[in-house]
């Protein structure tokens, strides 16, 4: 059997920046086995797999997301990828995309600057002492972190952008959290805030642009900062620019898509 399949770099006007995730159409789901098989292959942060939902009326395409590693519950660059294959590749001509997840709906729609926005839900965090692994992973860590149950991620904030950009952890200490990743982030120098994303355990060393991280970003920096609307930089080696609004229970993270290859694949 022949698959298509596209790669598009998101959270990024031009090709070589932002996040690059592999985006999969089918017509019906591959057994899971072969779904994680292609994700180890593709050895990128996400590749997103989409099935259309034609007899539902509530939504248009169930997606799901495979790292190299492991199945995981929420990412939002591969769904902004897949929104702009869809919007762009498959001939959609709706206005919004409306998709069923294992973190229930979400949606996208692109804005009157041509940006895609996306629609995601307000996680919840809780705060708690750090976590050991987390203090032998990084020096200088606070004494506090927030651990985000839905998401399975750790999140520490530093005191500056630079401590941020510095950060460099023990990837081989951070993979003892298996699944759960760690957010690192700061207020920014020229932007509202700033991260970084770790997730060794789950195949991603560093992540470079976290759209789903911003589900419990936006919340926290919008109670920190007392405004709803923030700009937001994803601050690793290929970078990334999101505008994020704070909506009530449910976080609009928005960006830009640039595509790189498409091609198909044999099985």
């Amino acid at each position: 059997m022949t698959y298509p399949i596209y790669q598009v770099d998101a959270f990024t006007d031009r090709v070589f920046g932002g996040n690059p995730a592999a985006v999969m159409p089918l017509d019906e789901w591959l057994p899971d086995a072969s779904m994680q098989a292609l994700a180890a292959e593709n050895n990128l942060s996400e590749t997103a797999f989409l099935v259309p939902l034609p007899e539902q009326d509530d939504a248009d395409f169930h997606i799901r997301w495979f790292t190299p590693g492991t199945e995981v519950p929420l990412c939002g660059h591969a769904t902004l990828a897949s929104a702009w294959v869809i919007f762009n590749k498959l001939g959609w001509h709706k206005d919004n995309i409306r998709f069923v997840s294992k973190s229930g709906p979400l949606g996208v729609h692109q804005d009157s600057n041509g940006w895609l926005v996306l629609d995601f839900p307000n996680l919840k965090f809780d705060k708690q002492e750090t976590p050991a692994i987390i203090r032998q992973a990084l020096e200088t860590v606070p004494d506090t972190a927030y651990f985000v149950p839905n998401d399975t991620n750790y999140m520490i904030v530093l005191d500056s952008e630079a401590a941020v950009r510095a950060a460099q952890p023990d990837l081989r200490k951070l993979k003892e959290l298996g699944n759960q990743g760690l957010i690192v982030t700061a207020k920014g120098d020229h932007c509202d805030f700033v991260s970084r994303y770790f997730a060794p355990g789950a195949g991603i060393e560093e992540d470079p642009v976290t759209g789903s991280i911003h589900s419990v970003l936006v919340p926290y920096w919008a109670n920190q900062l007392g405004k709803t609307q923030l700009d937001a930089r994803q601050v690793s080696k290929r970078g990334g620019v999101l505008r994020c609004e704070l909506q009530g229970d449910r976080v609009a993270i928005a960006g830009q898509a640039a595509f790189y290859m498409e091609g198909s694949i044999q099985l």
